[in-house]
Parts: C-alpha cells; sequence; structure tokens
C-alpha cells in the first residue's frame, strides 16, 4: 500500500467530513471510495480504519461506513483539530484558545510546585533558546523550542492528562507558523513571558507561573487573530 496516497485520500476526506460536507449519518461505501479516488479496496479499507480511529465513522453490516455525530469525534486528534481549522478556523482557534486557557496555566502552577530540578532546568535553557532563535529571526528553531517548552510543562505538572494534551498544543503552534500567523521575530512580550514562566517554575512560585502562562495565552490568542485580519 502506498503511505503517500493513503495519506492523500484521508486528508481529502477527513477534512471533508470535518467541513460538513459528508454530515452525520452519511453513509460511505468502499466501491465509492475506490472509484473516486481510484485507488485498491486495501487502501480504501486502510482510509476507513484510520477515520474510525478518530471516531469519524463507524461500520455497519449491510448499511456501510456511517458519519459519526460530531460530539462523539476525537476532538483532541491532531489530524482532526488540523481538518477543523481548515473548515472553520475561527471556530475551532476559540476551542483551542478555551482548551489552553483551562489547562496551560493550571500546569503550570503544578509545575512550580513538582517539577523536577532538571526539568526547571530545561524549561530554562529552552526560553534562552527562544530569546536568541527570536533575535535570530530563525523561526523554525523558535518554534522547535516554543513546541518543547509547552510539552515539558505539560509533563512538569505531574498531571497524566494534561501531558497527553502536548499534541494538541503542538499542533496549534506549527498550524499558526505554517499558515503564516507567527512574525520572523516573535513578539518580544511573548518571549519574555516563556522566560518568566520558566523562571517561576524553577523558583516555585505558583501564583506567578499562573499568571504569566495565563498572559501567554491570552497574547498568542491576540497574535493569531490579528494574522487572520485581512
Amino acid at each position: 500500500m502506498s503511505g503517500g496516497l493513503h495519506g492523500k485520500v484521508l486528508e481529502v476526506l477527513g477534512g471533508e467530513i470535518a467541513a460538513g460536507i459528508h454530515a452525520p449519518g452519511s453513509v460511505l461505501r468502499i466501491e465509492q471510495l475506490e472509484e473516486r479516488f481510484g485507488i485498491s479496496r486495501s487502501v480504501a479499507r486502510e482510509v476507513v480504519r484510520t477515520l474510525a480511529s478518530i471516531r469519524l465513522v463507524l461500520g455497519r453490516k449491510r448499511v456501510g461506513i456511517v458519519v459519526r455525530p460530531r460530539e462523539e469525534w476525537n476532538s483532541f486528534d491532531p489530524m482532526l483539530i488540523r481538518w477543523r481549522l481548515a473548515a472553520d478556523r475561527s471556530a475551532e482557534l476559540k476551542t483551542l484558545a478555551e482548551l489552553r486557557t483551562a489547562v496551560e496555566p493550571v500546569a503550570a502552577a503544578a509545575a512550580a510546585d513538582r517539577a523536577e530540578d532538571d526539568h526547571a532546568a530545561r524549561l530554562v535553557a529552552l526560553s534562552e533558546r527562544m530569546v536568541a532563535t527570536s533575535r535570530a529571526g530563525d523561526l523554525e528553531a523558535f518554534m522547535d523550542a516554543d513546541v518543547e517548552f509547552h510539552r515539558l510543562i505539560l509533563t512538569a505538572s505531574g498531571n497524566e492528562m494534561f501531558a497527553q494534551l502536548h499534541e494538541v498544543v503542538e499542533e496549534l503552534l506549527r498550524w499558526r507558523a505554517g499558515h503564516g500567523l507567527m512574525p520572523v521575530h516573535p513578539r518580544p512580550v511573548a518571549v519574555r513571558l516563556h522566560c518568566e514562566i520558566a523562571e517561576c517554575i524553577r523558583a516555585g512560585d505558583r501564583v506567578r507561573a499562573e499568571w504569566a502562562m495565563r498572559e501567554l495565552v491570552a497574547e498568542a490568542l491576540e497574535g493569531t487573530l490579528e494574522g487572520l485580519e485581512p
């Protein structure tokens, strides 16, 4: 099976489901997918299996592949997040901003209490790297450090459920950069807040860590929305 072909068909079909082109209750048939995309049955079935793993569809005997209700979808899956951003980015950005506002400040506060010394030191090192790469205009290196920074905070919180949200945050951060919504030189306030969060976690200042993370999430949303303006 061609992984590239599977990926292309998956992106089209998943994007269509996320956009409501195939409404909940709609029936997809393997034979129709084969004909439409010019793919083999094995590729069509693999695409359906992937969609089913995200809970977008459900196979029913003598019926076909049924699109599930939206409330049953795995909204935390990075692929679905990407498709939803493409379908209705304003609504998805609001949803993701609300999730980040609810989770990441609390995670930062918890990390101030629970982070091990090596985690805290790593956060400081990452914030310093973000300062350097921001000044150099190396957005790719900045983004890599940013993704690792947020992943580490979620992990250092000591909450396993928080830790598993790192893929959600990464998908959003990389989507922003990939769609030109990040300036080559990130905003100084964003860089400063990353440094402040790292220092607060190292110092065990949970109140300040939570406040700074809340400010950072709000700043990221503001910057993204400004970038979307015509």
